[in-house]
């Protein structure tokens, strides 16, 4: 009887764990799903998908990587951003007024979406990258950052510019619900609002 050789299994690589850490040097934390250690290179600042896609199109590009997870946006950002969010918002004159935005920091986890280029989607309703970080360039450099340029000019994109978008289309799409009776309307009654 002849023996059969299996054919060459690929090799391992980690898996999305490997790729983050290995082509990213960002932290990971296992299991179903990976998680992203946010604090470390980046933190991240989440908001409705809704008022997400606004600020996509009034800063554009200037955004650094964006994972979706189901109905929430998450933007990259540099680390240390998510303990300036506070005072940010208060000097932006958005201090009082509930919004929908909020950030990841030390100690945070993010889902981790499926490397880019991997077959398959990944879990389904799990995260996905709409702009993925790229490997082989330090990613770091190209968050915003509440140092860098003023509003976005020749150096990483400028946190206030980003966190000034994003508190105006939070609050658009809270004040759309409440005209249409959307789920955010409930929460809406003893809230102050803010003109924009």
């Amino acid at each position: 009887m002849p023996f059969s050789v299996p054919p060459p299994r690929t090799p391992l690589d980690g898996g999305p764990a490997g790729w983050y850490e290995d082509q990213l040097g960002w932290a990971t934390v296992a299991g179903p799903p990976v998680r992203l250690v946010t604090g470390l290179r980046f933190d991240v600042l989440e908001l409705p998908a809704s008022a997400g896609r606004g600020v996509l199109r009034r800063v554009g590009p200037a955004t650094g990587p964006v994972a979706l997870l189901g109905r929430r946006m998450r933007l990259l950002v540099a680390a240390g951003s998510a303990e300036e969010l506070p005072g940010l918002l208060d000097w932006l004159e958005w201090g009082g007024i509930s919004l929908d935005l909020a950030a990841l920091g030390a100690g945070g986890r993010m889902a981790a979406p499926l490397p880019p280029g991997r077959g398959g989607s990944g879990t389904p309703g799990g995260a996905v990258w709409l702009r993925a970080p790229a490997p082989g360039r330090e990613v770091e450099s190209s968050l915003p950052a509440l140092r860098s340029a003023p509003w976005g000019g020749a150096a990483a994109p400028c946190l206030v510019r980003l966190v000034a978008a994003a508190a105006a289309e939070c609050h658009r799409v809270r004040l759309l619900s409440a005209r249409t009776g959307g789920p955010a309307a409930q929460q809406l009654s003893p809230q102050r609002f803010a003109s924009s």
